[in-house]
């Protein structure tokens, strides 16, 4: 589990690039870089890092789910996952 300060770092990451989205888009449109280095670093989209939305681990995201592989492997030997049936041969 990581710590819950990592959680909401990566959460205000998220916001800012989802403010300073179209300004960044219009600003790169133009070629106008000066004014581009002075927004956020954080509001660029390649500071993003995926991160299970459930424990907030790093590693192992798996993007169609938005879990990592540990608690989807929980949460599929669980049934909570629809669809999704363990598979035997």
């Amino acid at each position: 589990m990581a710590k819950e300060s990592i959680k909401a770092r990566e959460r205000k990451r998220e916001h800012l690039v989802a403010k300073y989205a179209t300004k960044r888009a219009a600003l790169k449109a133009a070629g106008d870089y000066e004014a581009l280095d002075k927004l956020p670093k954080n509001s660029s989209p390649v500071r993003l890092h995926n991160r299970c939305k459930l424990t907030g681990r790093p590693k192992g995201y798996m993007r169609k789910f938005g879990v990592n592989r540990v608690t989807f492997r929980e949460m599929a030997s669980a049934g909570k996952i629809p669809g999704l049936t363990k598979s035997s041969w």
